[in-house]
Protein backbone atom coordinates (compact mmCIF):
# COMPACT_ATOMS: atom_id res chain seq x y z
CA UNK A 1 0.00 0.00 0.00
CA UNK A 2 1.40 3.12 -0.53
CA UNK A 3 0.51 6.41 1.28
CA UNK A 4 -0.58 8.93 -0.37
CA UNK A 5 -1.88 12.57 0.75
CA UNK A 6 -5.54 11.17 -0.94
CA UNK A 7 -5.33 7.65 -0.05
CA UNK A 8 -3.57 6.28 -3.26
CA UNK A 9 -2.84 2.73 -4.24
CA UNK A 10 0.87 2.43 -6.12
CA UNK A 11 1.00 -0.28 -8.70
CA UNK A 12 4.66 -1.15 -9.45
CA UNK A 13 4.42 -3.88 -12.20
CA UNK A 14 3.47 -7.02 -10.01
CA UNK A 15 1.66 -9.51 -12.28
CA UNK A 16 -1.89 -10.30 -11.03
CA UNK A 17 -3.97 -13.27 -11.20
CA UNK A 18 -5.03 -11.48 -14.52
CA UNK A 19 -2.02 -11.12 -16.43
CA UNK A 20 -1.37 -14.16 -18.14
CA UNK A 21 -4.76 -15.94 -18.57
CA UNK A 22 -5.34 -14.67 -22.12
CA UNK A 23 -3.15 -13.43 -25.04
CA UNK A 24 -4.80 -10.95 -27.19
CA UNK A 25 -3.79 -9.79 -29.92
CA UNK A 26 -3.45 -5.88 -30.00
CA UNK A 27 -3.71 -3.66 -32.97
CA UNK A 28 -1.89 -0.50 -33.53
CA UNK A 29 -1.55 3.03 -35.21
CA UNK A 30 1.32 4.85 -36.17
CA UNK A 31 1.32 7.72 -38.42
CA UNK A 32 4.10 8.74 -40.05
CA UNK A 33 3.52 12.87 -40.49
CA UNK A 34 2.16 13.58 -37.41
CA UNK A 35 2.20 13.04 -33.60
CA UNK A 36 -1.00 11.73 -31.96
CA UNK A 37 -2.24 14.03 -28.79
CA UNK A 38 -5.35 12.71 -27.80
CA UNK A 39 -8.22 9.72 -28.14
CA UNK A 40 -11.05 9.28 -26.91
CA UNK A 41 -13.61 6.55 -27.72
CA UNK A 42 -17.42 6.57 -27.84
CA UNK A 43 -19.09 4.67 -25.17
CA UNK A 44 -21.86 3.83 -27.54
CA UNK A 45 -20.69 3.09 -31.08
CA UNK A 46 -16.81 2.41 -29.93
CA UNK A 47 -15.21 4.72 -32.71
CA UNK A 48 -11.80 5.85 -31.70
CA UNK A 49 -11.13 9.26 -32.51
CA UNK A 50 -7.60 10.74 -32.02
CA UNK A 51 -5.91 14.24 -31.90
CA UNK A 52 -2.74 14.58 -33.51
CA UNK A 53 -0.63 17.99 -34.69
CA UNK A 54 -2.56 18.79 -37.95
CA UNK A 55 -5.42 16.03 -38.00
CA UNK A 56 -8.08 14.72 -36.31
CA UNK A 57 -8.88 10.63 -36.90
CA UNK A 58 -11.60 8.28 -37.16
CA UNK A 59 -10.96 4.96 -36.17
CA UNK A 60 -12.82 1.58 -36.22
CA UNK A 61 -12.74 -0.59 -33.11
CA UNK A 62 -9.44 -2.45 -34.88
CA UNK A 63 -7.65 0.90 -35.15
CA UNK A 64 -8.39 1.21 -39.49
CA UNK A 65 -8.27 4.24 -40.12
CA UNK A 66 -12.11 5.96 -41.31
CA UNK A 67 -12.29 9.66 -41.61
CA UNK A 68 -9.31 12.57 -41.36
CA UNK A 69 -9.85 15.89 -40.66
CA UNK A 70 -7.18 18.35 -41.55
CA UNK A 71 -6.63 20.89 -39.00
CA UNK A 72 -2.94 22.67 -39.84
CA UNK A 73 -1.02 24.13 -40.69
CA UNK A 74 -2.79 27.28 -40.69
CA UNK A 75 -0.49 31.02 -41.08
CA UNK A 76 -0.72 32.33 -37.77
CA UNK A 77 1.82 34.38 -35.79
CA UNK A 78 1.27 34.05 -31.72
CA UNK A 79 2.03 37.86 -31.03
CA UNK A 80 -1.37 38.41 -32.88
CA UNK A 81 -4.05 39.23 -30.88
CA UNK A 82 -7.10 39.14 -31.91
CA UNK A 83 -6.04 35.44 -34.42
CA UNK A 84 -5.61 37.42 -38.15
CA UNK A 85 -8.33 35.33 -39.14
CA UNK A 86 -10.14 38.61 -37.72
CA UNK A 87 -8.15 41.39 -37.81
CA UNK A 88 -4.77 42.05 -39.93
CA UNK A 89 -1.48 41.66 -37.94
CA UNK A 90 1.10 43.75 -38.13
CA UNK A 91 3.23 40.75 -37.10
CA UNK A 92 4.79 38.19 -39.59
CA UNK A 93 2.84 35.29 -40.62
CA UNK A 94 3.70 31.60 -41.50
CA UNK A 95 2.61 28.18 -41.52
CA UNK A 96 2.10 27.14 -37.96
CA UNK A 97 1.33 23.29 -36.55
CA UNK A 98 -1.73 22.79 -35.13
CA UNK A 99 -1.19 21.43 -32.18
CA UNK A 100 -4.14 19.20 -30.66
CA UNK A 101 -5.01 20.54 -26.96
CA UNK A 102 -8.54 19.10 -26.21
CA UNK A 103 -10.71 16.24 -27.78
CA UNK A 104 -13.88 15.53 -26.42
CA UNK A 105 -17.15 13.79 -27.35
CA UNK A 106 -19.89 16.03 -26.44
CA UNK A 107 -22.96 13.17 -26.02
CA UNK A 108 -26.10 15.39 -25.51
CA UNK A 109 -24.82 17.46 -28.76
CA UNK A 110 -23.75 14.39 -30.72
CA UNK A 111 -20.95 15.77 -31.87
CA UNK A 112 -16.54 16.01 -31.34
CA UNK A 113 -14.99 19.37 -30.10
CA UNK A 114 -11.22 19.56 -31.30
CA UNK A 115 -9.78 22.63 -29.70
CA UNK A 116 -6.29 23.33 -31.22
CA UNK A 117 -2.93 26.11 -30.67
CA UNK A 118 -3.64 28.55 -33.58
CA UNK A 119 -5.50 31.51 -33.42
CA UNK A 120 -5.03 31.69 -29.67
CA UNK A 121 -6.36 28.42 -29.41
CA UNK A 122 -9.56 28.00 -31.16
CA UNK A 123 -12.18 25.41 -31.12
CA UNK A 124 -13.76 23.14 -34.04
CA UNK A 125 -17.03 20.98 -33.36
CA UNK A 126 -16.77 18.44 -35.74
CA UNK A 127 -20.10 15.98 -36.90
CA UNK A 128 -19.23 12.33 -35.29
CA UNK A 129 -20.19 10.80 -38.47
CA UNK A 130 -17.31 11.92 -40.78
CA UNK A 131 -15.63 14.43 -38.95
CA UNK A 132 -17.25 17.39 -41.16
CA UNK A 133 -16.55 20.81 -39.79
CA UNK A 134 -20.09 22.24 -38.07
CA UNK A 135 -18.58 25.20 -37.00
CA UNK A 136 -15.61 27.02 -35.83
CA UNK A 137 -16.33 29.94 -33.65
CA UNK A 138 -13.28 32.36 -33.65
CA UNK A 139 -14.92 35.88 -33.74
CA UNK A 140 -15.04 37.21 -29.93
CA UNK A 141 -12.97 37.05 -27.03
CA UNK A 142 -14.93 34.15 -25.34
CA UNK A 143 -13.81 31.92 -28.64
CA UNK A 144 -10.17 31.91 -27.48
CA UNK A 145 -8.90 29.74 -25.33
CA UNK A 146 -5.57 29.84 -25.30
CA UNK A 147 -2.63 29.45 -28.05
CA UNK A 148 -0.04 27.52 -25.96
CA UNK A 149 1.29 24.85 -27.94
CA UNK A 150 0.89 22.15 -26.02
CA UNK A 151 -0.84 19.05 -26.00
CA UNK A 152 -0.58 18.42 -22.38
CA UNK A 153 -1.51 21.34 -20.49
CA UNK A 154 -5.32 21.25 -21.15
CA UNK A 155 -8.14 19.37 -20.06
CA UNK A 156 -12.09 19.92 -20.09
CA UNK A 157 -15.27 17.87 -19.57
CA UNK A 158 -18.83 18.40 -20.69
CA UNK A 159 -21.81 18.29 -18.48
CA UNK A 160 -25.24 17.73 -19.62
CA UNK A 161 -27.83 19.88 -18.84
CA UNK A 162 -31.61 20.02 -18.86
CA UNK A 163 -32.38 23.00 -20.97
CA UNK A 164 -30.11 20.88 -23.96
CA UNK A 165 -27.13 22.93 -23.64
CA UNK A 166 -24.18 21.47 -22.08
CA UNK A 167 -21.58 23.26 -19.99
CA UNK A 168 -17.95 23.02 -20.64
CA UNK A 169 -15.27 23.07 -18.06
CA UNK A 170 -11.86 23.65 -19.12
CA UNK A 171 -8.72 24.11 -17.72
CA UNK A 172 -5.70 25.40 -19.83
CA UNK A 173 -2.36 26.92 -18.89
CA UNK A 174 -1.58 30.42 -20.18
CA UNK A 175 1.87 31.25 -20.55
CA UNK A 176 1.33 34.32 -18.24
CA UNK A 177 -1.29 35.79 -20.31
CA UNK A 178 -3.65 36.61 -18.18
CA UNK A 179 -4.97 39.23 -19.70
CA UNK A 180 -6.50 37.45 -22.43
CA UNK A 181 -7.12 33.80 -20.99
CA UNK A 182 -8.98 32.11 -17.97
CA UNK A 183 -7.04 29.67 -16.28
CA UNK A 184 -10.12 27.92 -15.86
CA UNK A 185 -13.55 28.77 -17.27
CA UNK A 186 -17.23 27.05 -17.57
CA UNK A 187 -18.67 27.59 -21.21
CA UNK A 188 -21.91 26.92 -23.59
CA UNK A 189 -22.07 24.39 -25.39
CA UNK A 190 -25.00 25.41 -27.47
CA UNK A 191 -27.20 22.48 -29.52
CA UNK A 192 -27.16 25.06 -32.35
CA UNK A 193 -23.06 25.16 -33.61
CA UNK A 194 -23.99 28.92 -35.09
CA UNK A 195 -25.83 29.98 -31.84
CA UNK A 196 -23.74 33.70 -30.94
CA UNK A 197 -23.72 32.34 -27.21
CA UNK A 198 -21.45 29.35 -27.82
CA UNK A 199 -18.11 29.10 -25.80
CA UNK A 200 -19.65 31.97 -24.08
CA UNK A 201 -19.06 32.20 -20.52
CA UNK A 202 -21.81 30.29 -18.57
CA UNK A 203 -22.50 33.54 -16.07
CA UNK A 204 -21.05 36.86 -16.16
CA UNK A 205 -21.72 40.70 -15.05
CA UNK A 206 -19.67 43.42 -13.73
CA UNK A 207 -18.13 41.58 -10.67
CA UNK A 208 -18.50 37.37 -10.56
CA UNK A 209 -18.16 35.78 -14.08
CA UNK A 210 -17.52 31.79 -14.22
CA UNK A 211 -13.82 31.33 -14.82
CA UNK A 212 -10.80 32.11 -12.91
CA UNK A 213 -7.91 34.00 -13.74
CA UNK A 214 -4.20 34.02 -12.62
CA UNK A 215 -4.12 37.24 -10.99
CA UNK A 216 -1.34 39.87 -11.84
CA UNK A 217 0.38 39.83 -8.58
CA UNK A 218 0.99 36.28 -8.69
CA UNK A 219 2.78 36.44 -12.18
CA UNK A 220 4.59 39.40 -10.68
CA UNK A 221 6.37 37.74 -8.29
CA UNK A 222 6.27 34.08 -10.14
CA UNK A 223 6.26 34.87 -13.65
CA UNK A 224 6.64 31.30 -14.56
CA UNK A 225 3.60 30.47 -12.36
CA UNK A 226 1.04 28.16 -14.47
CA UNK A 227 -0.87 25.49 -14.26
CA UNK A 228 -0.91 22.70 -16.03
CA UNK A 229 -4.55 20.93 -16.55
CA UNK A 230 -3.43 17.02 -17.20
CA UNK A 231 -7.29 15.37 -16.89
CA UNK A 232 -10.48 16.61 -16.37
CA UNK A 233 -13.91 14.40 -15.17
CA UNK A 234 -17.25 14.59 -13.52
CA UNK A 235 -18.87 13.01 -10.68
CA UNK A 236 -22.18 13.17 -9.27
CA UNK A 237 -22.94 16.33 -9.11
CA UNK A 238 -18.96 17.77 -8.94
CA UNK A 239 -16.39 17.98 -11.65
CA UNK A 240 -12.89 18.10 -11.11
CA UNK A 241 -9.53 18.41 -12.25
CA UNK A 242 -6.05 16.90 -11.91
CA UNK A 243 -3.35 19.47 -11.78
CA UNK A 244 0.17 20.22 -12.07
CA UNK A 245 1.06 23.46 -10.80
CA UNK A 246 3.97 25.95 -9.54
CA UNK A 247 4.38 25.68 -5.66
CA UNK A 248 4.82 29.04 -5.04
CA UNK A 249 5.30 28.50 -0.91
CA UNK A 250 8.26 26.41 -1.86
CA UNK A 251 9.56 28.31 -4.96
CA UNK A 252 11.54 31.60 -4.24
CA UNK A 253 10.15 34.87 -6.75
CA UNK A 254 12.21 34.87 -9.41
CA UNK A 255 13.96 38.14 -8.52
CA UNK A 256 15.69 36.68 -5.84
CA UNK A 257 16.93 34.25 -8.35
CA UNK A 258 15.42 31.03 -6.86
CA UNK A 259 14.59 27.63 -7.99
CA UNK A 260 11.28 26.45 -8.80
CA UNK A 261 9.48 23.66 -7.38
CA UNK A 262 6.10 22.29 -8.39
CA UNK A 263 3.38 20.02 -6.98
CA UNK A 264 0.13 18.32 -8.06
CA UNK A 265 -3.20 18.87 -6.99
CA UNK A 266 -6.86 17.98 -7.72
CA UNK A 267 -9.37 20.75 -8.14
CA UNK A 268 -13.09 20.41 -7.30
CA UNK A 269 -16.12 22.64 -7.99
CA UNK A 270 -19.82 22.16 -7.80
CA UNK A 271 -21.13 21.35 -11.72
CA UNK A 272 -24.32 23.78 -11.13
CA UNK A 273 -21.63 26.44 -9.57
CA UNK A 274 -21.79 29.21 -12.28
CA UNK A 275 -20.06 31.19 -10.58
CA UNK A 276 -16.94 28.96 -8.92
CA UNK A 277 -17.43 29.69 -4.99
CA UNK A 278 -16.98 26.37 -4.45
CA UNK A 279 -13.87 26.23 -6.23
CA UNK A 280 -11.38 23.96 -3.70
CA UNK A 281 -7.85 22.13 -4.37
CA UNK A 282 -6.05 19.54 -2.76
CA UNK A 283 -2.27 18.11 -3.05
CA UNK A 284 -2.32 14.90 -4.76
CA UNK A 285 1.04 12.10 -4.52
CA UNK A 286 1.95 9.27 -3.83
CA UNK A 287 5.24 7.49 -1.83
CA UNK A 288 6.47 4.11 -2.73
CA UNK A 289 9.17 2.62 0.06
CA UNK A 290 9.83 6.08 1.69
CA UNK A 291 10.30 8.17 -1.83
CA UNK A 292 7.65 10.71 -3.28
CA UNK A 293 6.05 10.76 -6.66
CA UNK A 294 4.68 14.40 -6.45
CA UNK A 295 4.45 14.83 -10.35
CA UNK A 296 1.72 13.70 -11.59
CA UNK A 297 1.89 13.13 -15.62
CA UNK A 298 -0.93 11.35 -16.90
CA UNK A 299 -4.60 10.59 -15.65
CA UNK A 300 -7.89 8.77 -16.20
CA UNK A 301 -10.99 7.83 -14.41
CA UNK A 302 -12.14 4.28 -14.91
CA UNK A 303 -14.89 1.83 -13.67
CA UNK A 304 -12.53 -1.51 -12.83
CA UNK A 305 -13.93 -4.82 -13.39
CA UNK A 306 -15.35 -7.21 -10.94
CA UNK A 307 -11.93 -8.87 -10.07
CA UNK A 308 -9.71 -5.85 -9.36
CA UNK A 309 -12.63 -3.74 -7.88
CA UNK A 310 -12.72 -6.75 -5.44
CA UNK A 311 -9.02 -6.49 -4.62
CA UNK A 312 -9.13 -3.10 -3.63
CA UNK A 313 -12.01 -3.49 -1.67
CA UNK A 314 -14.63 -1.84 -4.10
CA UNK A 315 -18.10 -2.13 -5.19
CA UNK A 316 -18.20 -3.17 -9.00
CA UNK A 317 -18.67 0.34 -10.39
CA UNK A 318 -17.27 2.46 -8.34
CA UNK A 319 -14.87 5.15 -9.97
CA UNK A 320 -11.21 4.72 -9.65
CA UNK A 321 -8.80 7.77 -10.37
CA UNK A 322 -5.26 6.08 -12.17
CA UNK A 323 -2.79 8.51 -12.23
CA UNK A 324 0.98 8.35 -13.33
CA UNK A 325 3.54 10.17 -11.40
CA UNK A 326 7.06 10.86 -11.69
CA UNK A 327 9.76 11.63 -8.79
CA UNK A 328 11.10 14.99 -7.19
CA UNK A 329 9.92 18.44 -7.89
CA UNK A 330 11.46 20.69 -9.48
CA UNK A 331 11.03 19.38 -13.88
CA UNK A 332 7.49 18.96 -15.26
CA UNK A 333 8.38 15.94 -17.23
CA UNK A 334 9.46 12.32 -15.91
CA UNK A 335 13.18 12.29 -17.05
CA UNK A 336 13.38 8.70 -16.97
CA UNK A 337 10.75 5.90 -16.96
CA UNK A 338 12.05 4.39 -13.73
CA UNK A 339 11.49 7.20 -12.02
CA UNK A 340 7.53 6.58 -12.32
CA UNK A 341 4.91 5.10 -10.30
CA UNK A 342 1.21 3.78 -11.28
CA UNK A 343 -1.25 4.96 -8.30
CA UNK A 344 -4.97 4.75 -7.53
CA UNK A 345 -7.36 6.51 -5.66
CA UNK A 346 -10.72 5.59 -5.73
CA UNK A 347 -12.59 8.82 -6.20
CA UNK A 348 -15.37 8.00 -3.44
CA UNK A 349 -11.77 8.29 -0.98
CA UNK A 350 -11.29 11.62 -2.68
CA UNK A 351 -14.60 12.98 -2.46
CA UNK A 352 -13.85 11.64 1.71
CA UNK A 353 -10.87 13.77 2.09
CA UNK A 354 -11.91 16.67 0.34
CA UNK A 355 -15.52 16.95 2.90
CA UNK A 356 -13.47 16.02 5.63
CA UNK A 357 -11.15 19.02 5.17
CA UNK A 358 -13.67 21.45 3.90
CA UNK A 359 -15.70 21.24 7.53
CA UNK A 360 -12.31 21.19 9.55
CA UNK A 361 -11.51 24.75 7.83
CA UNK A 362 -15.57 25.06 9.02
CA UNK A 363 -13.87 24.73 12.75
CA UNK A 364 -10.98 27.07 12.22
CA UNK A 365 -8.41 24.28 11.30
CA UNK A 366 -5.89 24.95 9.12
CA UNK A 367 -5.28 27.44 6.23
CA UNK A 368 -7.45 28.30 2.83
CA UNK A 369 -4.53 26.88 0.93
CA UNK A 370 -5.07 28.51 -2.25
CA UNK A 371 -1.77 31.21 -2.17
CA UNK A 372 -1.36 31.43 -5.96
CA UNK A 373 -5.09 33.01 -6.23
CA UNK A 374 -5.46 35.06 -2.95
CA UNK A 375 -1.72 36.38 -3.01
CA UNK A 376 -1.52 34.85 0.60
CA UNK A 377 -1.94 31.92 2.88
CA UNK A 378 -5.37 32.99 4.92
CA UNK A 379 -6.11 30.31 7.95
CA UNK A 380 -9.78 28.53 8.66
CA UNK A 381 -12.10 30.95 10.16
CA UNK A 382 -14.31 29.13 12.56
CA UNK A 383 -17.70 29.68 10.78
CA UNK A 384 -19.70 27.28 13.08
CA UNK A 385 -23.29 28.47 14.04
CA UNK A 386 -22.69 31.69 11.92
CA UNK A 387 -24.46 32.63 9.00
CA UNK A 388 -22.02 31.83 5.69
CA UNK A 389 -22.28 30.45 2.22
CA UNK A 390 -22.10 27.09 2.54
CA UNK A 391 -19.57 25.00 0.44
CA UNK A 392 -21.58 21.51 -0.79
CA UNK A 393 -19.49 18.61 0.30
CA UNK A 394 -22.17 15.85 -0.64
Amino acid sequence: MAACLLLGLALWGAPGPWVGAHRREFWSFSPSDTTLAHLAVHRETGAVYLGAVNFIYKMAANLTELRRHVTGPVDDNTSCYPPPSVRACSQGLSPAPNVNKLLLLDYQGRRLLACGSVWQGVCQLLRLSDLFKLAEPHHRKEHYLSGVPEAGATAGVAVPRPEGASHLFIGTSIDGKSEYFPTLSSRVLTSDPEDSRMFGLVYQDEFVSSQLKIPSDTLSRFPAFDIYYVHAFASERFVYFVTLQLDTELSAPEAAGGERFYTSKIVRLCADDAKFYSYVEFPLACSREGLEYGLVQAASVVRPGRRLARSLGLAEGDEVLFAAFSRGQKRRRAERPGQSLLCLFPVGAIKERIKARIRSCYRGEGKLSLPWLLNKELVCINSVGRPYRYLPTT
